[in-house]
């Protein structure tokens, strides 16, 4: 089961919206005519994954797995304008040609009415936010979750972070757990929206050095093409889960950053990016713990153990030989300890922003993190 996570807006307090005729609804109310009702919602985002492959669950079954590493914003806002009394199937979405958000408004719509005791409706979706779309970030499902959220909150409901996730891996068939809102790590099955274990509390402390491999090409995580994992191969995944699990216990961030190298080794199987070595030679210099890199995407990060001495000048000459690669370094961040929220390395680079751009759920153009 998923555990219960720290709720991020509380429904009947936004739940609100104006119909014809002067007459205002909130929360779950339904009035006869032509009616609008409008919920809002929102979802995090995070910086790829720690650890991602096959491994067993407590049926000894093999199941695709993956721990993120959490980050505080950029995220996606949604709004649904619910409209009763329309057909379901008038459900539209701005920007349009977000079809995986679309999806689970739709979804929703359907669960949330039926909880409800009335038909589904359409209505429209509006989603804001500057994810970049192709790095591995989620930004699709921050979209989805966010648009779930926005429904249930026009209905005055409040879904569980089970429910979400199980509506989320329908809309796009596998998601990351940004429903569970920064409750601490967790080894998360995204295609079936489940978690297979919870890990502990926090990750171990860590600066983040952030950046993007192939020029910040997005990657289309649907055309990539991977072996099916082998007996050893799922004995290898456990053991790193093994290790990452020890890591957690004993705040030892060191062991984290041995973790998510071999897990950033293993993916480049699939992804083969040409940065790599250079990557991962710029960590053993500057005295990092290890690198991360999201195994659906091209944001990466350089990880240092913030208790190491001169930590500021190992970031600073992270940089450095970021920018001597010909490497584009985006942001540097801190990690969640027990507050669930991230920070930004004062002193850090001056960091390129674009706007996440409105068109398709996986972008044509590269895209960076946006400004802090």
């Amino acid at each position: 089961m998923i555990p219960a996570a720290r709720p991020r807006h509380d429904p009947r307090s936004r739940a609100a919206g104006t119909v014809t005729g002067a007459v205002t609804v909130t929360g779950a109310v339904t009035v006869t005519g032509a009616v609008t009702v409008t919920g809002a919602g929102s979802a995090l985002c995070h910086h790829g994954e720690i650890l991602q492959g096959v491994f067993l669950d407590d049926d000894g079954r093999r199941c695709a797995g993956l721990v993120t590493l959490p980050m505080a914003g950029p995220g996606s806002g949604a709004e649904f304008v619910r409209a009763p009394g329309t057909p379901p199937e008038a459900l539209t979405v701005v920007p349009a040609g977000r079809s995986k958000a679309a999806r689970a408004a739709a979804l929703a719509v359907a669960a949330c009415a039926e909880r409800a005791g009335q038909p589904p409706c359409g209505g429209e979706l509006r989603l804001t936010g500057e994810i970049p779309v192709g790095l591995g970030m989620g930004s699709s499902t921050s979209d989805v979750i966010a648009a779930i959220r926005a429904v249930a909150d026009s209905y005055g409901a409040c879904l569980s972070p089970g429910t979400v996730a199980r509506l989320a891996v329908r809309a796009e068939t596998a998601c990351d757990p940004l429903m569970l809102d920064g409750g601490g790590p967790v080894l998360f099955a995204q295609r079936e929206g489940r978690v297979l274990e919870a890990l502990g509390p926090s990750l171990p402390p860590l600066v983040v050095v952030g950046c993007v491999l192939g020029g910040g090409a997005p990657v289309d995580t649907l055309a990539l093409r991977a072996s099916e994992p082998d007996a050893d191969d799922v004995r290898a995944y456990e053991r790193l889960r093994a290790r990452l699990r020890l890591a957690v216990a004993t705040g030892d961030a060191a062991l984290l950053g041995e973790v998510a190298t071999a897990s950033a080794r293993r993916g480049q199987q699939v992804l083969g990016h040409p940065e790599f070595d250079a990557l991962t030679g710029i960590a053993r210099r500057v005295g990092a713990v290890g690198v991360q890199i999201a195994h659906s995407g091209a944001v990466a990060g350089v990880l240092l153990d913030p208790a190491a001495p001169g930590v500021r000048r190992r970031v600073h000459g992270c940089l450095r030989a970021l920018a001597a690669h010909g490497i584009p370094a985006t942001r540097t961040f801190t990690t969640p300890t027990t507050d669930t929220t991230t920070k930004e390395l004062r002193n850090g680079p001056a960091h390129r922003g674009v706007d996440r751009p409105a068109g398709p759920d996986t972008s044509r153009r590269p895209a960076r993190l946006p400004a802090l």
